[in-house]
């Protein structure tokens, strides 16, 4: 009796009961786009990276930041995340340096012409260098110097010497 009883009842507590439960749809919101943007520094007046994105609300997200990487170039990386995934892209080509128009470069010119001509003005011969002499004090402090470090080499000679004579031609080895 007991075991028909849980045959009979078994597949009312095992089975699927979503089909009994009421649901409630979910209401579909509409898409909320966004847009941000931001610019930031490591001190006041100094922009170092920036950050900006867009969405489309429907799950597409567009955007891009750059950074200062350690070389001090600029870095800007582009991404798309989307139903696809995420995939940045890494625009490795700085910009090119921009030429100098005429004037600026004239300037420029100008500007070296003036520099060596000042560096010109302000040599000094080599001939009028002196070397200033020692005094007493010096004198007699680089010959005590001279000597200890005579009598530290003489000494230093000595030991090598000494160690020398006590090296033996063939060791002693155990086996």
């Amino acid at each position: 009796m007991i075991l028909s009883l849980l045959v009979v009842l078994m597949p009312l507590v095992c089975g699927d009961v979503i089909h009994i439960l009421p649901t409630t749809p979910e209401p579909q919101l509409p898409p909320r786009p966004y847009a941000f943007g931001y610019a930031a520094g490591r001190f006041q007046g100094h922009i170092d990276r920036t950050h900006s994105e867009i969405s489309d609300g429907l799950g597409t997200i567009k955007g891009s930041y750059s950074y200062v990487d350690p070389r001090h170039q600029i870095r800007t990386v582009e991404y798309v995340a989307d139903k696809d995934g995420f995939r940045p892209v890494l625009n490795k080509n700085p910009l090119p340096i921009p030429l100098d128009t005429p004037i600026v470069a004239l300037a420029k010119q100008q500007h070296l012409q003036q520099y060596d001509a000042i560096a010109q003005s302000h040599q000094v011969a080599p001939a009028l260098i002196r070397v200033p002499l020692d005094s007493v004090s010096v004198h007699n402090a680089k010959l005590k110097h001279f000597n200890l470090y005579q009598q530290i080499a003489e000494e230093h000679a000595r030991i090598a010497a000494e160690r020398k004579a006590l090296e033996v031609p063939e060791p002693n080895y155990i086996r």
